[in-house]
């Protein structure tokens, strides 16, 4: 840890969420000085991020050196549905942020989630290659520019793993609860994406935080499979039964009202050239996570 990341607290946004109930804790084990915003009842730094007035208000209290935005409306049917909630959520909080950190503390760095959802297409993509196929997506993509407005780290990612929040469970969770109340589990054969364990992220996440690179940054595991073989090899790793998993292709699924991207492996290169960081296996990081489930 680097002892001067301590004069000044870092504020994540979304902290009672899944990935940030991972986080706050993490930097906290770390010795850093965390302030945590949530919008539930019970959270002490609480704020509408969509109101620019109140948004800059809380910002203004905190004066972060760093901000770790986390907030994202992540329904991906919802946001087909809505698209002004998408918007809301996943841009004009965005807006404000960036808003604030312009006229009011250019020095504070911003490190904002997005999402792999803005890939789609074969085989592997860069950070240059979006193609986007829903409003979740899009609205994503357009919280990135928003971000870009200031000097900001923008993460595209996503996480798995033993979800600390009772009312916010991964795909990982998911499984497993399926799995052992011999629930009948499909799973997609013709989606294919390279997740990371959120334990691993929270490191990432650390080390941007230390260094403050400028610029977007695929953050996954490397060689990523189908969400089928990824169910398959959870269960085995668990040692669990597969039998009840069945592979099925996600067209045959009636019941979603947006597309879906097929294909969100990422490649790695860029955060290796300008980091210095390598991504895991993500064979490794679904063994790594199946043991906190034992």
């Amino acid at each position: 840890m680097n002892e001067s990341a301590l004069s000044e607290p870092i504020l994540i946004l979304g902290a009672s969420g899944m990935l940030g109930s991972s986080l706050t804790p993490y930097l906290l084990s770390r010795g850093y000085p965390i302030r945590g915003h949530s919008m539930s009842s019970d959270a002490f730094d609480q704020a509408d991020l969509v109101d620019e007035a109140e948004a800059a208000k809380f910002m203004d209290r905190i004066k972060p050196s760093v901000i770790i935005n986390l907030v994202g409306l992540t329904d991906v049917d919802r946001c087909e549905i809505n698209p002004d909630d998408a918007y809301r959520v996943n841009v004009k909080s965005v807006e404000n942020i960036a808003h604030w950190i312009k006229h009011q503390r250019p020095n504070c760095h911003l490190i904002h989630i997005s999402t792999d959802q803005v890939y789609d297409g074969w085989p592997i993509h860069r950070e240059s290659d979006v193609r986007i196929v829903n409003c979740y997506a899009f609205s994503k993509y357009a919280g990135e520019l928003a971000a870009k407005g200031v000097a900001a780290t923008i993460v595209r990612t996503n996480f798995f793993g033993l979800s600390p929040n009772s009312k916010r469970k991964s795909l990982t969770d998911w499984l497993f609860n399926a799995l052992n109340q011999n629930n009948s589990v499909p799973v997609f054969e013709d989606v294919f994406f390279s997740p990371i364990s959120m334990s691993s992220l929270c490191e990432i996440i650390e080390l941007l935080a230390l260094k403050k690179p400028v610029g977007v940054f695929n953050v996954g595991s490397r060689e990523g499979m189908s969400k089928a073989d990824f169910a398959f090899a959870f269960a085995k790793a668990l040692n669990i039964s597969s039998e009840n998993m069945r592979r099925i292709k996600i067209d045959e699924i009636d019941f979603l009202k947006a597309k879906r991207p097929k294909s969100m492996c990422m490649d790695y290169t860029y955060i290796n050239q300008k980091m210095g960081i390598f991504m895991p296996l993500l064979q490794n990081e679904i063994e790594l996570v199946a043991r906190a489930y034992l």
